[in-house]
C-alpha cells in the first residue's frame, strides 16, 4: 500500500536505475495535502527515490534477501511542486555499495524539470531480522 514506484524503465547493473511514479488525484495523501490545492508531499518524493534505490541495490547477488533501510539524507532539495496528473521520473546512481551500507545520488523530474534531489545512505540488513 505504500509502494511509490510504479515501474522500472531502465536499469544498468547495480550502478543506475530509472523508474516512474504516475501521480494520480486518487492518491490518499492528496485528501489532506492540501484541500483545494493538491501537492505531493516532499517526503513522499524522497521516499519514492529511496524505494527506487533499494531496487537498484538488490541487483547485486550478495544483497539478495536484504532490505535497504534509510540511514541518512543529505543535500535534500525540493525544487518544484508535484501535482495530480504529473509523471514523476525517478533516477538513482550508486555512489558507494558495500556489504552492509550503500549510498546513492537521486533525482526526481517532471518532464525535463528537476523537482527534487538528494544524497541518500542506507544500511543493508537481512530481511529475516525485520
Amino acid at each position: 500500500p505504500f509502494l511509490l514506484v510504479d515501474k522500472v524503465i531502465q536499469i544498468e547493473g547495480d550502478t543506475r536505475i530509472k523508474g516512474i511514479k504516475n501521480v494520480s488525484f486518487n492518491e490518499q495523501f492528496f485528501q489532506g495535502h492540501f484541500p483545494g490545492t493538491p501537492i505531493m508531499p516532499g517526503v513522499l518524493i524522497v521516499e519514492a527515490m529511496a524505494q527506487l534505490s533499494g531496487l537498484l541495490f538488490a541487483q547485486r547477488l550478495e544483497h539478495t534477501g536484504m532490505l535497504a533501510v534509510l540511514l541518512s539524507m543529505d543535500n535534500v532539495k525540493l525544487r518544484k511542486s508535484v501535482v495530480p496528473g504529473d509523471q514523476l521520473i525517478l533516477t538513482a546512481e550508486t555512489v558507494r555499495l558495500r556489504k552492509r551500507t550503500a549510498q546513492c545520488n537521486c533525482k526526481a523530474f517532471v518532464e525535463d524539470a528537476i523537482v527534487a534531489e538528494a544524497q541518500i545512505r542506507f544500511m543493508l540488513i537481512d530481511d529475516e531480522k525485520v
